[in-house]
């Protein structure tokens, strides 16, 4: 079994997801058929220029505990939650995801106490539809025209209807696509657990579509102007997506919602690691490496003293000093530029 990694963390784009496809999902993670016509995601190609970089490729390589972790995600069809302090890289591996396993762009769904299921999976603009309908009406009236109900333009309801990242990243398709739900924990209470029968199921339906009397419904793909067909009001997945869900700790997910997913822990990353990102976002000779080993030390110390601290404060504070800023300098009586820069994100914790 020492090649049962789909995703190696190399950022080595390959086809490898092909042959996890065609070993089959567990029986109960099994959805619908690839159909006639599949969906087909549009590229990325800023993805694909900043990840060509040998320097960022390093930079999203993950650890083998990683690896082993997401590579049971894909195995089993589950979603991954990833959790960790902010700015610590989660997002950033749904990127990693999708640009070695060629699955084309990543979808984001960026959560906040207002997101909904609704609006995850489609958007259906009624107001949009009824001013359309009595301008159409107006138009007619004024040219002595009489148009049935079937070439009224209002009936053209899927010009109203655009599917959410969600509701496409369900679309059937070849290969799986990549979902990132960032920030779950940001969410309403009951977001998480509206996800649920999502993550069983597989599929959904919308309503609007199901009660027209058209079969088959073209309606516009999140974020790009492709038009995918939808019979009889029905999205069903052939291949549950890769989800990635991210999360800052910063309240408890409910157990059903838990049970449904695999957790990866990002931790704290080591001076070298932290090292390895420096030399992603700066020359060699931008800092000194007395200089450039003493922040790290003190940002590392920082952390191991209970402080919450995210890896853009240390990316800042390098900036500064490579802009020939002292930040030892004094900015009130107590304080330290230093310690502007690198202050503890937790409310409750100590400057």
């Amino acid at each position: 079994m020492t090649d049962w990694k789909i995703f190696r963390g190399n950022c080595e784009p390959h086809n490898s997801i092909d042959t996890l496809i065609a070993k089959g999902a567990p029986p109960w993670r099994t959805f619908g058929d690839v159909p006639d016509t599949p969906f087909i995601p549009p590229k990325d190609e800023r993805l694909q220029q900043r990840m060509s970089n040998p320097q960022i490729k390093y930079f999203y390589q993950v650890g083998s505990k990683e690896i082993d972790i997401i590579n049971t995600a894909l195995y089993l069809r589950r979603p991954l939650l990833v959790t960790g302090k902010p700015g610590s890289g989660k997002s950033s591996l749904a990127d990693a995801i999708a640009y070695e396993l060629n699955l084309g762009r990543v979808l984001r769904w960026p959560i906040t106490s207002r997101s909904t299921l609704q609006e995850a999976l489609y958007r259906y603009d009624a107001i949009g539809r009824l001013q359309e309908a009595n301008l159409a009406k107006e138009s007619s009236s004024g040219n002595g025209i009489r148009r049935s109900r079937k070439e009224s333009t209002a009936e053209d309801i899927g010009r109203f209807i655009s599917l959410g990242p969600l509701g496409t990243a369900l679309l059937p398709t070849l290969r799986p696509q990549v979902l990132l739900i960032d920030e779950i924990d940001k969410s309403d209470l009951d977001l998480p657990n509206d996800l649920l029968n999502i993550f069983e199921e597989g599929w959904y339906e919308i309503p609007e579509l199901t009660r027209h009397t058209q079969q088959i419904v073209d309606v516009r793909a999140y974020d790009s102007e492709i038009l995918v067909p939808i019979t009889k009001g029905r999205v069903k997945c052939a291949s549950f997506p890769i989800v990635i869900l991210t999360s800052n700790n910063e309240r408890e997910l409910p157990q059903a919602f838990l049970r449904r997913c695999l957790r990866l822990d990002i931790f704290d990353p080591t001076e070298q690691k932290l090292q390895q990102i420096l030399n992603v976002h700066f020359a060699e000779d931008a800092v000194s490496e007395p200089a450039r080993q003493k922040i790290i030390t003190d940002f590392v110390a920082r952390c191991n003293d209970g402080q919450l601290l995210s890896n853009d404060q240390l990316l800042n504070a390098v900036f500064l000093l490579s802009q020939g800023i002292d930040l030892n300098q004094k900015i009130t009586d107590e304080q330290q530029l230093i310690d502007a820069v690198l202050r503890n994100l937790s409310s409750h914790g100590k400057r």
